[in-house]
C-alpha cells in the first residue's frame, strides 16, 4: 500500500497494488500542468484507490472528451488523471506520493516536445539542499 497526500494535505488517499508503466512525460500538457521540465506518472488500478480524506476537495479539469485531470482544490496540487476510453486504470502523479515505491521509470516520453532548456543527459551538481551559491532570505 502506498500513502499519497496533496501540498497542503486537504487530501490523503492509500494506493493498494502496484504501479506500471511508470514515465517521465515531457508533452507539453504534462509541462503545463505540472509547472515544470516534465511530470512522473504510473497507471494504478481505480479500485485499488481509496480517498481516506478530502474527496470534495478533488476537482478536475477536462483536457479533452473524456480525459481529465484531478487536483486539490485548496493548493492545486496534481493528483492523478483519468480517461474513459480506460475507466479501470488512473495515471497517478508521482510527487504526491508519501511512501517509497519499489517500481521505477522505464522512459522518458515526447522528448521532442521537452523544453529547450532541460537537458536529459545534464551532468550538473547535485546537493542534499539549496546550492551554496543562494542567498537565503531571512
Amino acid at each position: 500500500m502506498y500513502q499519497v497526500s496533496c501540498l497542503c494535505g486537504a487530501i490523503a488517499i492509500e494506493v493498494h497494488g502496484g504501479i506500471d508503466s511508470i514515465i517521465h512525460c515531457h508533452c507539453s500538457k504534462c509541462r503545463k500542468n505540472s509547472g515544470t521540465a516534465y511530470a512522473t506518472n504510473g497507471f494504478i488500478k481505480k479500485a485499488g484507490l481509496i480517498i481516506n480524506t478530502g474527496e470534495e476537495q478533488i476537482g478536475f479539469y477536462e483536457t479533452a472528451p473524456g480525459k481529465k485531470r484531478h487536483f486539490c482544490k485548496v493548493c492545486a496540487s496534481p493528483i492523478f488523471s483519468s480517461n474513459e476510453s480506460s475507466p479501470e486504470l488512473l495515471r497517478l502523479r508521482l510527487g504526491v506520493l508519501d511512501s517509497d515505491i519499489e517500481e521505477r521509470p522505464v522512459s522518458h516520453n515526447f522528448v521532442s516536445s521537452r523544453a529547450n532548456w532541460d537537458d536529459l543527459d545534464a551532468e550538473l551538481p547535485r546537493y542534499d539542499g539549496h546550492e551554496p551559491s543562494r542567498v537565503v532570505q531571512k
